[in-house]
């Protein structure tokens, strides 16, 4: 396909910018039935370009926003969003969440399997996990990354028990931050916005009833360099529009790349427009300059992830249709 390249991700930012707050106006005053909208921001490009559109949706009065770090946060994150805030004009609650995944044992069912890993770990450590293999052939594996106090790093292969009792414990906060995000949509009459992407909603990177959880998600179908290309059609302050994507989870600095996707997310993007429109994996290598094996290997990837992460998708299951 000769002309196959990144210029397939453009798009018209103040059409759809229109196209979207006309949507978003319209389920309120049907479906939703709601008044204004609640969106958590953290900082990030993402739930910046959701507040903003909310805002040109429905006006600043009618937005209210919730800062929602823990522990383990950048506390960068929050002084973005804060940014954020005082830029857009909404209304704005702070809540360290930390006490609540402390008393509900987060932090120390998380601790309890990073040291079944590497038993010297200890809860003034830094962590996080990344995923190895996949794109070299082999099975996806987890590993955890710790770093000392001494700043000493250390790293270890984790079983699948002890993994999925990191992600188990993990998953508290995003679920927290849901419960806070629909507390104060139920007290006003809102409308809770969920943010994530296309390349995360197609991936099933969210948590399920967690920041998986919402109303509308007014960015599902736009790409994560779309994402970006829209926070400067929309005007956000420079240090918004330049944030790179993080997990923003676990207490050591984590590229999205390192512990999920296959590839950096502006190559991520085309790959997945690419498997999406079907363009062969040799077309790919050559716009991403890799190999076709490795192209192929990224579709794989993509596939497989759409296949383990249907279940995040799915609604409640009946006996019977209702």
């Amino acid at each position: 396909m000769q002309d196959f390249g990144r210029h397939c991700l453009d798009i018209d930012y103040a059409a759809e910018e229109a196209r979207i707050s006309a949507r978003i106006r319209e389920l309120l005053a049907g479906q939703l039935r709601r008044r204004g909208l609640v969106v958590a921001i953290s900082g990030g490009i993402d739930s910046s370009v959701c507040a903003a559109l909310a805002v040109r949706a429905v006006g600043a009065a009618r937005v209210f926003c919730l800062i929602l770090p823990e522990r383990d946060s950048d506390t960068d994150s929050a002084a973005r969003a804060q940014l954020l805030v005082e830029h857009l004009g909404v209304r704005v609650e702070a809540v360290d969440i930390a006490p609540t995944l402390d008393a509900i044992g987060c932090y120390t069912a998380r601790d309890d399997a990073v040291r079944q890993a590497i038993p010297g770990y200890a809860s003034d450590w830094k962590m996080k996990l990344v995923i190895v293999g996949g794109l070299q052939g082999a099975i996806n594996r987890f590993r955890v990354v710790a770093e000392a106090p001494d700043g000493s790093r250390h790293e270890a292969d984790l079983g699948l028990n002890e993994y999925l009792a990191v992600v188990a414990a993990t998953n508290y906060k995003q679920r927290i931050r849901k419960t806070i995000e629909y507390f104060h949509a139920d007290r006003l009459n809102y409308a809770v916005v969920g943010t994530p992407n296309r390349l995360e909603y197609d991936q099933g990177f969210f948590v399920k009833n967690g920041d998986g959880a919402a109303d509308l998600k007014p960015i599902a179908h736009l790409y994560k360099t779309q994402v970006y290309a829209m926070a400067r059609h929309l005007g956000l302050p420079a240090r918004l529009c330049e944030a790179q994507p993080t997990t923003d989870t676990y207490s050591l600095e984590q590229g999205q790349d390192e512990f999920y996707f296959a590839l950096p997310y502006g190559d991520m993007d085309l790959a997945l427009w690419a498997l999406n429109h079907d363009i062969p994996a040799e077309h790919l290598a050559a716009a991403l300059d890799i190999t076709p094996e490795r192209a192929q290997a990224v579709y794989n990837d993509i596939a497989n992830k759409r296949r383990t992460t249907q279940y995040l998708h799915l609604r409640p299951l009946l006996v019977e249709p209702g």
